[in-house]
């Protein structure tokens, strides 16, 4: 037998030390024990220390009858079928577009780091690396925590199913150091806006108009058949998701959207000169009458266009913004304006679309009234402004 063929027999070969059921294994130990139906088995551990503590923990859970076999199945093996099968961890279900964003983030993010490592191997340490790495690559706290939720639900599930003991993503945060979510203002000055229609090809002004009015998702106005247009209102019942027709984000997106009188006459006007002007056609359609692509409309169109305006970052949700803080600008109460823009709650659609400038407060004579004005019956003001500065 060869030099080097004993050699790699004796770093297979189990060597004894001086703890019971504990043996080394070429640069690594082995804890050799028996379950609770007397089949022998086998866990590795990089160091004396960690066999010994692993050995505590598998003979006080074989004694408590807590004991699980360490499933083989890897993490690359295990989250397609998962994936495809995953109906939620709530009694509010799983929608069908949530799944295709958890698979691209499972794919593009998660696979890469966890790809050959065995779900019961993964643990806490492992994690938190991973969204270090996230966050080194650039990518924002809220980005992380959205390709993190799949993670997390994936191995609660697996521990619910006896694969692992218990989740290892459990209670990890996304690491304080991610970069913060862009603080720049996301409204659009009027200046700003009508530089950009102005810099908008023709043929494509009147969607941006439309899109800038409404505060649609650009999603929602591709989506759009003549079917939708009753000459007052759009009404948003669809959108392009992923080359097909979806449902709204959520069942507070189907909602009827008000017009202007001379965005409406424009609508009209666009579809008389329209060769698709059948009631499922879309409104803004490509030569051959299929909506627009989303991407191509973005690159070739409103980046340029917003570059030309000398608007250097956001896309189409800027104008979605703009739209909230218009509406609330011009009196719309939060409800009026959550509705308007599909939200779920009113405090969501102030907190995060509506950016009101720094001295946007109101007159403290309009609030409170003149000194020594009579303040009219019936008028919801609670003090005389006298009363107010005593």
């Amino acid at each position: 037998m060869s030099v080097e063929k004993t050699t790699r027999l004796a770093s297979r070969s189990l060597v004894r030390t001086t703890t019971p059921g504990i043996f080394k294994r070429g640069g690594a130990y082995v804890v050799v024990f028996r379950d609770p139906t007397g089949k022998q088995c086998k866990r590795s551990a990089p160091t004396l220390a960690a066999a010994r503590a692993l050995k505590a923990e598998v003979t006080a859970d074989v004694q408590r009858g807590e004991y699980r076999q360490q499933s083989t199945i890897t993490f690359a093996d295990h989250w397609q079928p998962w994936i495809d099968s995953y109906a939620g961890r709530t009694s509010r279900g799983f929608r069908e577009n949530t799944r295709e964003e958890y698979r691209r983030d499972l794919e593009s993010h998660a696979l890469p780091f966890f790809r050959r490592m065995r779900l019961a191997e993964i643990e806490p340490r492992h994690v938190k690396t991973w969204l270090r790495v996230l966050s080194d690559k650039g990518l924002a706290a809220g980005t992380i925590r959205n390709v993190f939720a799949p993670v997390r639900a994936m191995l609660a599930d697996a521990a619910e199913d006896g694969l692992i003991r218990s989740n290892p993503a459990a209670g990890v945060r996304v690491p304080a150091n991610a970069k913060p979510a862009d603080d720049r203002p996301k409204v659009l000055s009027e200046r700003e806006v009508q530089a950009l229609i102005e810099a908008i090809p023709a043929e494509h002004r009147l969607l941006v108009q439309v899109v800038a009015e409404t505060g649609v998702r650009i999603s929602e106005a591709l989506a759009w058949t003549w079917a939708d247009f009753d000459g007052k209102r759009l009404h948003v019942r669809r959108r392009l998701y992923l080359g097909g027709m979806a449902d709204p984000k959520s069942s507070y997106g189907k909602r009827a959207i008000p017009l202007r009188k001379s965005t409406a006459q424009a609508l009209w006007r666009h579809r008389k000169d329209s060769r698709w002007s059948g009631d499922e056609q879309p409104v803004f359609a490509t030569e051959s009458g299929s909506p627009l692509d989303y991407s191509n409309l973005y690159h070739r169109v409103l980046k340029p266009a917003m570059l030309k305006a000398g608007i250097k970052h956001g896309g189409w949700h800027r104008l979605r913004h703009r739209a909230a803080t218009r509406l609330i600008e011009s009196g719309a109460r939060p409800d009026q304006a959550q509705r308007w823009l599909g939200h779920h709650d009113s405090a969501f659609t102030v907190r995060v679309y509506v950016h009101p400038q720094a001295d946007d407060l109101p007159d403290p004579d309009e609030v409170w009234g003149e000194p020594g004005a009579v303040i009219p019956a019936g008028e919801n003001v609670r003090y005389r402004a006298e009363e107010a500065v005593s």
